[in-house]
């Protein structure tokens, strides 16, 4: 019976969805207040609803009542309670209830705290969440039921897959989702502000905070999830540009450029054009990550979905979600303000070459990710992209796009003195050099290392001109310099320490990429094997009986010269249901660097087995940097501006006049 109940909640959601897409937007046109409230109302209660149908999933989930379809093929009642629970969103109709869940908290929060949002922006941006929430409840329930029932009731379910059964599971797909889905924000208010046809500095502050939320939500859910590869699929593979990755990575891309084109919108009144396009375009890519995981045109560890009408659903979604924001987009972009008028060098135009080189980015990846999918389908030939191209064409980008990031934050608005910021900038680059030489030394000086050197130096070069630009912010070691400090806006301080964390970020994957060591053997008990400088003696497995899998336990003494530094244990596991066999590493950091153990298959009858050992440098440098760049958006979340709403409109005389038609 509950779960009947969540399946009318649901559907209950669609036609409040309904009400809500279409009664505020005709209130809007008539200047009906009545009306245009019907948004608030209809969020909020859409909220409460799809709340408690994904309740009532995860209730059938945490009870294994196998009766439910979703339950009897991604459960099994052996689970521990962390994977029963994240099991709800760990397959394909699951995670689309999780998905529209997040899009009406954030319907919800627009309503409650959009307060101080003019009544017909408020109503037009509800309106069109409430577009995307129909368009995803129906593929829901007319394709992605998670409430069917299943008769005769099983006595057990069929379990879930055991690469899924991971603590990341239960946050990675989340955040994700939260990055994803929040996009959607900056996408509504992109197309009320069309159809309202106003663009100015007070809608450019109410769209930062919701796209820097979604922001660092994709931030750390991507980080979670290359976390999560790299300790748990044995290879430490932390990034390998699989097709499903890359489609979290194109709205991060296309996001970033967001978030800094809209501070040109609030501080400047320029790019409104661009800025609205980049909200379209940003989610049009989350979109396009939805129809790669759940089409059933890719194979992957991370793909849900293996049934092509599902696919042609999403396709028919995006069709009329992108083609039609951009043929409005088309048709009212021509009549917007242009804004003000910035000399190329100055510090609109350095933000506008920042978009520039992210969205060229992002479209070489979109390209290399898409590829293969459209040569297979016109000529019937599966061909590869793989690591080369994307390291040939999108690192000669992110060059000038970090050395643009420390030279940027120096310049004026309006008009900026590129020598003078290049002369304040010359201790970075003496930094940036000296890193370089040191890291060469160390190395030996071997051509095979001169990647890895350079990446270093622009890391350095970074890291140190963003800290420049914080001293001369509040003129450190100056009279009143703490005053400044303590008086410092907090976007400011978020600024400075993400730019920070994508240095210390670039330093962890240049290490990590240019002096990775692996070992690849077979060990009988007792045996020895360098690497690295550490000695890995292998001293056998052990089987143990788990609730729902039987582990391979190997035990490997980690020595450095004659002292024992490590014990590792990584496993073999045999799940019971499903039957499977999955890997799971054992590390040893130092939290400069990591030494990744996994074990391979038994060989021979004297105990053997299989053993593969690889030496991470500066990798956990990369999880730091993603920590500082998920705290710098906090803290410039936190900043006061956001809390107090933004600035009084403009009188109506100067906004773009809007044909009678429009309306």
């Amino acid at each position: 019976m509950i779960i009947e109940l969540g399946h009318f909640a649901l559907a209950l959601s669609l036609a409040v969805a309904l009400i809500q897409s279409s009664v505020p937007l005709i209130g809007a046109a008539r200047g009906n207040v009545a009306w245009m409230n019907v948004a608030r109302q209809a969020a909020v209660l859409q909220f409460v609803l799809i709340a408690f149908a994904f309740a009532t999933l995860i209730h059938a989930y945490v009870t294994s009542d196998f009766s439910v379809v979703g339950v009897y093929q991604n459960s099994h009642s052996a689970k521990p309670l962390i994977y029963k629970i994240s099991g709800v969103w760990g397959n394909h109709e699951g995670s689309l209830v999780l998905w529209v869940t997040i899009l009406a908290v954030f319907g919800a929060l627009v309503a409650v705290l959009g307060r101080n949002l003019p009544p017909a922006l408020r109503a037009r941006t509800l309106a069109v969440q409430g577009m995307i929430s129909l368009g995803f409840i129906a593929f829901i329930l007319f394709t992605s039921n998670p409430f069917t029932r299943l008769f005769p009731t099983p006595e057990e379910g069929n379990g879930l897959n055991p690469i899924l059964q991971d603590p990341g599971l239960a946050v990675h797909p989340p955040m994700l989702y939260f990055g994803y889905v929040g996009f959607s924000m900056a996408f509504s208010f992109a197309v009320a502000a069309l159809i309202e046809g106003r663009v100015d500095a007070a809608w450019a502050r109410w769209v930062r905070p919701w796209t820097l939320a979604a922001w660092l939500s994709l931030t750390l859910g991507i980080g979670l999830g290359s976390w999560w590869a790299y300790y748990t699929l044995g290879w430490g593979g932390w990034w390998m540009w699989d097709p499903v990755e890359n489609a979290s990575f194109l709205p991060w891309l296309t996001g970033t450029a967001l978030l800094h084109s809209a501070i040109v919108v609030e501080k400047r009144e320029a790019l409104k054009s661009w800025t609205i396009l980049l909200a379209i375009v940003t989610f049009s890519m989350s979109l396009l990550g939805t129809f790669l995981v759940r089409s059933g045109v890719l194979t992957s560890v991370h793909a849900f979905a293996s049934d092509p009408t599902r696919g042609i659903f999403i396709l028919m979604l995006l069709g009329i979600a992108i083609g039609g924001s951009l043929t409005l987009y088309a048709i009212r972009a021509p009549q917007m303000d242009g804004g003000g008028i910035f000399a190329p060098i100055s510090r609109e135009g350095g933000l506008l070459i920042n978009n520039l080189l992210l969205t060229t980015a992002c479209a070489t990846v979109f390209l290399g990710t898409l590829y293969p999918l459209i040569t297979e389908t016109l000529a019937g030939g599966r061909i590869s992209v793989g690591e080369p191209y994307f390291n040939a064409v999108f690192i000669p980008l992110m060059v000038p796009l970090f050395l643009l990031m420390g030279i940027g934050p120096l310049l004026a608005w309006k008009r900026g003195d590129l020598g003078g910021a290049l002369t304040r900038l010359k201790v970075a680059a003496g930094i940036s050099v000296g890193a370089a030489a040191v890291t060469m030394l160390v190395a030996g000086f071997a051509l095979a290392d001169i990647g890895g050197a350079f990446g270093i130096a622009m890391a350095a070069w970074l890291g140190a001109s963003t800290l420049i630009e914080w001293g001369e912010r509040v003129k450190f070691g100056r009279s009143g310099s703490w005053s400044r400090i303590v008086n410092l806006p907090r976007a400011a301080y978020g600024m400075t320490i993400a730019h920070f964390g994508m240095a210390v970020l670039i330093f962890g994957v240049s290490g990590a990429s240019a002096w990775k060591t692996e070992s690849i053997q077979v060990q009988a008990p007792g045996e020895t094997v360098q690497i690295a400088g550490y000695g890995l003696t292998f001293k056998g497995v052990e089987e143990l009986p788990v609730d729902n899998y039987t582990a391979e336990r190997a035990t490997i003494e980690v020595k450095r010269g004659d002292n024992i530094v490590a014990v590792l244990h990584p496993e073999r596991r045999t799940y019971v249901q499903p039957p499977t066999q999955t890997t799971f590493s054992s590390i040893h950091t130092t939290y400069a660097s990591d030494l990744l153990t996994t074990l391979g298959e038994a060989e021979g009858e004297n105990g053997a087995y299989v053993t593969r050992f690889y030496h991470e440098p500066l990798v956990p440098f990369l999880w730091y940097g993603i920590l500082l760049m998920f705290f710098g958006g906090i803290v410039s979340l936190t900043d006061r501006r956001h809390r107090v709403g933004a600035p009084r409109r403009a009188p109506a005389s100067a906004a773009m006049p809007v044909p009678a038609a429009a309306e």
